[in-house]
């Protein structure tokens, strides 16, 4: 570990983790020992297809993404959860990021391996990160991105509730290439009536300060 992450790894938000848990899933932070498992989810160039990162070609990167969890939960960076199905292990990640505190915001991405896509696990996951952002973190609204030419991510986040708000031009840079995103938003007033608010979810753990906003 990094003097960072060791200076991380002693906050009471790291000794007592958030975990998540749905009728099924439940989402909970990565470890070293989950880096092989993510690398299998996304060395499939399917799964990374529209991703700024992948797919990967070795386990060191998985593992420096974990390596660097904990700072960036210190930080109010990134706030990522893998998603665990009881049967089949690890399935995915999903989380927060682009926290703007004052206008009391983020971002949620969610991404799941081939064989879970259509599954219900992004509903269920999205679920938990929503009554996460909404009822424990004091979020008004999430914002979600899809790529332009990916239709499926479009309707998935269309059918949980997700409002379509326009295209962003050149919004997301992959290497050498820009892609235009549609940008979807979720506020409180509207999870509060719509499908992700009637999954139930309990939440454990102590949130990490700097993603605490109201």
């Amino acid at each position: 570990m990094t003097s960072v992450s060791l200076a991380s790894a002693k906050q009471p938000y790291e000794i007592d983790p958030l975990v998540l848990r749905g009728p099924r899933l439940s989402l909970r932070y990565a470890t070293q020992d989950d880096a092989p498992r993510l690398f299998t989810l996304a060395s499939d160039p399917a799964v990374t297809r529209f991703f700024s990162w992948g797919p990967y070609t070795s386990v060191e990167q998985p593992e420096a993404y974990i390596a660097a969890l904990p700072a960036r939960r210190e930080a109010g960076d990134l706030l990522d959860f893998l998603i665990v199905d009881p049967s089949d292990g690890p399935i995915g990640v999903t989380g927060l990021s682009e926290v703007a505190r004052r206008d009391r915001r983020a971002t949620v991405g969610s991404w799941l391996g081939h064989r879970w896509w259509g599954s219900g696990a992004n509903l269920e996951a999205k679920a938990m990160i929503a009554a996460l952002a909404f009822q424990r973190l004091g979020y008004g609204r999430l914002t979600a991105w899809a790529n332009t030419r990916n239709g499926r991510s479009q309707r998935a986040l269309e059918r949980i509730g997700f409002r379509r708000e326009g295209v962003l031009a050149a919004w997301h840079r992959h290497g050498d290439r820009v892609h235009d995103v549609v940008i979807y938003g979720l506020l409180r007033a509207a999870w509060e009536h719509g499908p992700l608010h009637d999954v139930p979810v309990t939440i454990e753990g102590t949130p990490p300060p700097a993603f605490i906003v109201g």
